[in-house]
C-alpha cells in the first residue's frame, strides 16, 4: 500500500484523507509476461499503475507493430481514448514481464472527482502529466534525428536498453532493427 500511496503523491500532493480514499478503490493484479491489458479497437476505460513490471503500448499496422510508448515502475497505464472517451482504443498494451499492477476502474474514480476536489485536481495533473509526455515523444519523433534519439532514450531511460527486445527498441525509435544495431555500434 505504501508503494501505492508514493505514486499518487508523486503525481500530486494530496491530503491523507484523500489518498486513503483512492487507495482504497485500486485492486492489486499480477499478469504473466505478453499479456494484454489493453487491445486495439476494443473499449476498457480501466486505469493501471505499474507496481513491477515494464510494459508497451502499440499500434498493429498490416506490415508490423508500432510501439509508441513503454511504461515502468510508477508509470500510469490507460487507453486514454477508452477512459476519457469511453470508446474503443486505437492501441494494444503488452506486458513485456510478468508485472504487478495497481488497477482502478474509471467509474469508481469519476465518483470520486465529483465527491472530492482534491481527487478532482489529482486527476487533473495525471492527464497533465501524461500530455507531456505525449508531447516530448512527438517532438522527438519529428526533430531528432534517430541517432539523437537513440542518445535521449540511453540518457532517460537507461533501463529499457536491458528489459525491451531491439525490435521494440527500434520500432519505437522508428527505425528498423538493422539500423539501431549500426547506431549501437557507432556509439560504443
Amino acid at each position: 500500500m505504501e508503494t501505492l500511496k508514493k505514486m499518487i503523491t508523486n503525481i500530486a500532493a494530496i491530503s491523507d484523507a484523500s489518498t486513503e480514499k483512492l487507495c482504497s478503490l485500486f485492486e492489486e493484479v499480477h499478469y504473466p509476461k505478453s499479456h494484454l491489458l489493453f487491445r486495439q479497437h476494443e473499449m476498457d476505460p480501466t486505469i493501471y499503475f505499474i507496481k513491477s513490471g515494464i510494459a508497451r503500448a502499440y499500434n498493429r499496422t498490416e506490415d508490423c507493430d508500432v510501439t509508441f510508448w513503454f511504461g515502468t515502475e510508477g508509470n500510469a497505464v490507460a487507453s486514454y481514448n477508452s477512459y476519457i472517451n469511453q470508446t474503443p482504443g486505437y492501441e494494444s498494451v503488452e506486458l513485456l514481464e510478468d508485472t504487478v499492477l495497481y488497477r482502478l476502474e474509471h467509474q469508481h474514480l469519476a465518483l470520486l472527482y465529483d465527491t472530492d476536489i482534491e481527487i478532482a485536481n489529482w486527476g487533473r495533473k495525471l492527464m497533465e502529466k501524461e500530455i507531456i509526455l505525449v508531447e516530448e515523444r512527438l517532438i522527438s519523433r519529428l526533430l531528432l534525428n534517430a541517432t539523437d534519439r537513440y542518445k535521449n532514450l540511453m540518457r532517460d531511460h537507461p533501463e529499457l536498453l536491458q528489459r525491451v527486445q531491439l525490435n521494440y527498441l527500434a520500432s519505437y525509435l522508428g527505425i528498423t532493427p538493422v539500423s539501431l544495431s549500426r547506431i549501437r555500434a557507432e556509439i560504443r
